[in-house]
């Protein structure tokens, strides 16, 4: 209830009668009863109302608050009617105006809610906990064969040590039905079955330094064979496990230095790729178990796009490696690297997207790349299956960022890019005439909003467990509605899906 009356009539009650009191929080106005704020006893306010505590008056002689005027009227009713009204409010920030006022009854009550409305069993989207091993009891330099044996059971049924339920996820890859975790010093690998749920099929070796990278793929098919792959990068060292192998002494099958900081690792169907960002690309293949390591120009970004491999340069150039031609240039010595595209201010290539059309014609595909620059710059180039041999067009130019591009990422409907100015994001529809690229009417701008977090700390091995949510995105289908991650503060238990197509 605010305080109303002239200015004469306020300070009459401030220092008139004893049993109003009238208080200025925030720079608005209540008026109350001594009994309503003395109704529950240690409060703040039986210290304020006995001058146990020294208190400031504002001009009227209104004792002066400096809280939220808004939770306060809230908090003033609860002492009136011993009732609370939620709806609309946040319980955490009541919460601390209860604390702040030493209302232990509200602050409790305010507890309960909190905690009946929140499940350990998740919401709706909730689907597993995958709890980390006891990695004591596996010993340092185990690994585990994929058959559901006794061992295994017993291993999953072993209570985990102190400290190794917050044990850091550093890295997690999907593939199919199966997940890959990279804890600090082991990398698991859990497959899931409708029969069963989700089961620990692999753990590797003890890895000497947190896991920087990882790769997996369920299901590379070598003839009749179908192997199921792990990859691993520590610093410069890449090893790579055949999780299908019958005993864990044949589960490592590849390791190699690649004696340079791996920044990307992926498979691309039977192909293991390994890149840096001083120009250094290492392919390693199955049927041949062979690397090879080949150096270009520094690297700053890479995109794929069916067996292809597509990386963008500092020196503004696109390289193009065919991964399905790969096996057959070994004994040549050569990955077959081509050139595609060169930007025309030759700007450093920031960021990749790779768009197949559909093949709406014999003559194969429409192949779209959009790409930014060092200087904000955003680019669509296209090639015409009609005009194939000729080299790629240019077809859109933006230049709405004022800072490098981070992300970029073109598909059916939208053309969507990020810049490192706060993760400023630009989203424009893309118009299409029989599944391709049209310049008519061209694309027109749909949202433009920021995705902003606060950056964590990193631990003693120079990484953060929290990297991969800082990893905003976009994620989803190329052919559908695009999302981006937002989690605002590090270690933050909420995080906050947004629309790249609105912001919200």
């Amino acid at each position: 209830t605010t305080c109303t009356g002239t200015l004469g009539q306020q300070r009459g009650l401030a220092m008139g009668d004893q049993n109003l009191v009238a208080l200025n929080v925030g720079g608005v106005r209540f008026c109350t009863s001594r009994a309503t704020l003395q109704s529950i006893p240690g409060t703040f306010f039986t210290s304020l109302t006995s001058e146990r505590i020294p208190s400031a008056r504002d001009e009227t002689g209104a004792i002066f608050i400096d809280r939220d005027p808004t939770l306060f009227s809230i908090i003033l009713n609860y002492l009136r009617t011993k009732k609370l009204d939620l709806r609309g409010q946040s319980l955490s920030c009541l919460r601390t105006e209860a604390e702040f006022f030493g209302i232990q009854p509200l602050v409790r009550m305010l507890q309960l809610v909190e905690e009946t409305s929140r499940s350990s069993c998740g919401d709706i989207l909730f689907h597993a906990y995958l709890q980390s091993p006891s990695f004591d009891a596996i010993g340092g330099d185990v690994a585990v064969s994929n058959a559901w044996d006794n061992n295994m059971a017993r291993l999953m049924a072993t209570p985990s040590r102190v400290g190794v339920d917050s044990d850091p996820v550093y890295r997690i890859v999907g593939h199919q039905n199966w997940l890959a975790a990279a804890y600090t010093h082991h990398v698991c690998c859990y497959r899931r079955k409708e029969s069963f749920g989700w089961e620990l099929v692999f753990v590797s070796p003890l890895l000497q330094r947190p896991a920087q990278q990882i790769a997996f793929n369920s299901k590379v098919s070598i003839g009749s064979q179908v192997k199921r792959l792990l990859a691993v990068a520590s610093g410069g060292n890449i090893r790579v496990w055949d999780i299908t192998a019958a005993d864990a002494a044949s589960a490592e099958i590849a390791q190699h230095d690649f004696a340079s900081t791996v920044d990307s690792l992926l498979f691309i169907g039977t192909q293991l790729v390994a890149l840096s960002s001083v120009g250094k690309v290492a392919v390693w293949n199955i049927m041949t178990r062979h690397w090879k390591v080949q150096q270009i120009t520094p690297i700053t970004s890479h995109d794929t796009a069916g067996s292809s491999l597509l990386l963008g340069c500092a020196s503004g150039k696109i390289y193009y490696i065919d991964m399905e031609k790969f096996p057959l240039r070994m004994k040549d010595n050569d990955l077959l690297v081509t050139q595609l595209y060169q930007d025309p201010a030759k700007e450093a290539v920031t960021a990749l997207s790779v768009h197949f059309t559909p093949k709406m014609c014999t003559a194969g595909h429409w192949l779209e790349i959009a790409y930014g620059t060092a200087s904000g710059t955003v680019r669509v180039v296209v090639e015409h299956p009609e005009t194939l041999g000729q080299g790629f067009q240019l077809l859109h130019t933006f230049t709405v960022h004022r800072t490098p591009v981070v992300r970029v990422l073109l598909g059916e409907k939208h053309l969507i890019s990020v810049c490192s100015d706060c993760n400023h994001v630009r989203t424009w529809t893309v118009t299409r005439f029989r599944g391709c690229l049209s310049t008519q009417p061209g694309s027109q701008p749909l949202a433009s909003f920021n995705v902003m977090s606060l950056e964590g700390t990193l631990n003693s091995d120079g990484l953060s467990p929290s990297a991969s949510a800082r990893d905003i995105g976009p994620y989803g289908d190329h052919d559908d509605q695009q999302v981006f991650l937002q989690s605002v503060v590090p270690e933050s238990n909420e995080l906050y899906v947004r629309l790249s197509a609105t912001g919200k």
